[in-house]
């Protein structure tokens, strides 16, 4: 199985092979976690329920085309999940904590100078990822990362690729925007 791509394990999954589903679980749990952990706001218990509610869906679908990458599409049920968990109305009134959440994220641990400064522009960039519209957040984070291809991100958001494009541009200059700001307030 070690030797089969995504798309053939899924294929296999399709036609009830447990075995490559465990197969596709195990290399993908981890980064699927990682991916709406950041998008969700860095919630890691909601981050662990989105990603288990993931593979349950790629468990439970009907069919597969093998000639669509599965990766972007993993994502795309990754994405369309959080989606889901924002637009219900309890969880709107929980996204404002989450984003100061996100925005309190540093690592405080006492260390050389140069792991202090990679850990206050890590916490900056973390923050301004998480000031950042869902649509471009997706977007950088699909990109940077997880090392998915424009059409890949595409694909994954199930947006044209025009569009895609846009949100990285855009997105990128809002995060250049605040991190700059976020500098400058405090080197004044």
């Amino acid at each position: 199985m070690a030797g089969e791509t995504d798309e053939q394990l899924m294929a296999r999954a399709m036609q009830g092979n447990r075995t490559a589903l465990a197969c596709l679980v195990e290399r993908y749990y981890a980064t699927v976690l990682g991916y709406l952990y950041r998008l969700v706001g860095h919630n890691r218990p909601l981050a662990e329920d989105l990603s288990q509610e993931a593979f349950l869906r790629l468990a439970q679908q009907d069919g597969y085309d093998s000639r669509r990458a599965f990766r972007p599409w993993l994502f795309a049920i990754a994405t369309n999940l959080a989606r889901d968990h924002f637009k219900a109305a309890a969880t709107r009134r929980t996204q404002a904590g989450l984003e100061r959440a996100a925005l309190a994220i540093a690592d405080v641990a006492p260390g050389p100078e140069e792991h202090a400064l990679a850990s206050e522009q890590g916490a900056a960039v973390a923050a301004a990822i998480g000031q950042l519209g869902e649509e471009y957040r997706a977007a950088i984070l699909l990109r940077f990362y997880h090392g998915l291809s424009i059409q890949e991100i595409a694909q994954a958001l199930d947006i044209p690729l025009g569009t895609a494009k846009s949100r990285l541009s855009v997105g990128t200059r809002r995060l250049r925007t605040l991190l700059v700001d976020t500098s400058q307030g405090a080197h004044p």
